[in-house]
């Protein structure tokens, strides 16, 4: 908003890895309506848990399990894939940290869902830098993919609760393609539509004309760019970074520019 000097109110897409949210849960996979005074969260990546918590970001197998546990249960065990296989000699703990109730946190993080369909396609379960796994995933997508997988937006039970994207009829689907033996370039383009029209979706829920995207996960070309065209077609103004960061980099500039409007406000 500050690069493009926008005033009044946007729908804000944060995707990022992990930030603590103002219920007190991992958040990073956010679309907020914003204004340089406010925001409500109107909608999120639906959660799931994060066995081992922060490990997760070093180790996408973690977020492998905690996505198929929202998938399948327990039944995720009888799977032969590679985050399973490589968590099986852990399992009974992993099974302890999955259960509802048990200390591991929960995230609607959009970097942990790169993570997890990263290490479901085999690409890495172990990270040495941050973001490696979604990189490689970016990397892998085959352009010109078939659209992508179902999913659908879950409506509050509550009237402040914000909407949720269930992402758990693409993974499904992901799963379902690699039985089929679809190749992984197929299936990491089509997960990368998937969360392109997972975003054009909600923004036409919201009715918000101008949408900012931002968060690390939008140094990703291909999402962006898929995102940018889907949210186009639907009629909707898109704002990325350019000069600044879209990253933890560019958070001190939203930091001076909220603070700036604050400053001006109590001297009126």
């Amino acid at each position: 908003m500050a690069e493009h000097d926008l005033e009044g109110e946007v729908l804000g897409v944060a995707w990022d890895g992990t930030g603590l949210g103002t219920d007190g849960t991992v958040w990073g996979g956010e679309f907020l309506r914003s204004s340089v005074r406010s925001f409500t969260r109107v909608a999120r990546l639906l959660p799931f848990r994060l066995p081992g918590g922060e490990a997760a970001a070093r180790q996408p197998w973690r977020s492998a399990l905690g996505v198929l546990h929202e998938v399948l249960g327990d039944a995720l065990w009888d799977l032969d894939l590679p985050p399973v296989e490589h968590a099986r000699a852990r399992r009974a703990v992993l099974e302890a940290l999955l259960r509802p109730g048990s200390c591991s946190v929960r995230t609607s993080s959009a970097g942990r869902l790169y993570d997890a369909v990263a290490s479901l396609l085999a690409l890495r379960q172990d990270s040495s830098y941050e973001a490696q796994a979604a990189m490689q995933l970016e990397q892998l997508a085959e352009p010109g993919s078939a659209a992508g997988y179902p999913f659908s937006l879950l409506e509050p039970a509550a009237g402040d609760a914000p909407v949720e994207v269930d992402w758990r009829p693409a993974v499904t689907g992901i799963l379902a393609d690699l039985r089929a033996g679809v190749t992984p370039s197929a299936v990491a383009g089509r997960f990368h539509g998937t969360l392109a029209r997972m975003i054009g979706a909600v923004a036409e829920w919201a009715g918000i004309e101008r949408v900012v995207l931002a968060g690390g996960c939008f140094q990703n070309a291909a999402l962006a760019s898929l995102a940018a065209r889907e949210l186009r077609a639907g009629g909707f103004q898109v704002f990325t970074a350019s000069r600044i960061p879209p990253n933890d980099g560019g958070l001190a500039v939203g930091q001076a520019l909220v603070a700036a409007h604050t400053l001006l406000e109590r001297r009126r």
